[in-house]
């Protein structure tokens, strides 16, 4: 998991992972006889030490404005906690096929995780698929690293450029 967030998936070699669990790889390989079990268990393990934010919360929130800052404000203080972690899954998740699984579950947590934040909008047809495709850009990892890496903002900036984006997307003029 440490060279998975320090070099990335793609650059990790089995080699590397038995030396830093000071074990040979013949032993690495009893434990994870491939790539995909290995790939499972560091997925895993990353996972309960930096869960997702819990959605079920979100649910309590009548107003879907207080709803979308909120879950925004969560998701991107979740994305800030291993940074490098997102950015190194983002960067190798097509060049290391042992992570398709894990990358796979990742999506669908990321679906459910906005599934939770529309949950309730009023607008239909046009206006809520509008809606729908502005939230999966305010939530995504992408978005706030674009805002907060590369734009300057802080988090709490972010999710007021971010719920803007979705106010106007969702406007009867937008």
């Amino acid at each position: 998991m440490e060279l998975h967030g320090t070099i990335g998936p793609a650059r990790t070699t089995t080699s590397a992972v038995a030396e830093r669990a000071g074990v040979q790889r013949s032993t690495l390989y009893r434990h994870f006889p491939d790539d995909v079990s290995l790939f499972g268990a560091c997925s895993a393990h990353w996972a309960a030490l930096h869960p997702a934010p819990d959605s079920s919360r979100w649910a309590e929130i009548g107003d879907v404005d207080e709803r979308l800052r909120t879950a925004l404000s969560e998701l991107y203080r979740w994305y800030g906690s291993d940074e490098q972690m997102f950015l190194n899954i983002s960067r190798d998740a097509e060049l290391v096929p042992a992570m398709h699984a894990p990358v796979e579950v990742e999506q669908q947590l990321f679906q459910h995780l906005l599934a939770a934040i529309g949950r309730g909008r009023p607008e239909r047809g046009r206006a809520r698929r509008r809606a729908q495709a502005a939230i999966a850009h305010a939530a995504s990892f992408a978005t706030w690293h674009a805002l907060t890496r590369q734009g300057g903002l802080d988090d709490d900036e972010a999710v007021r450029v971010a719920t803007g984006m979705v106010a106007a997307a969702t406007s009867d003029s937008g």
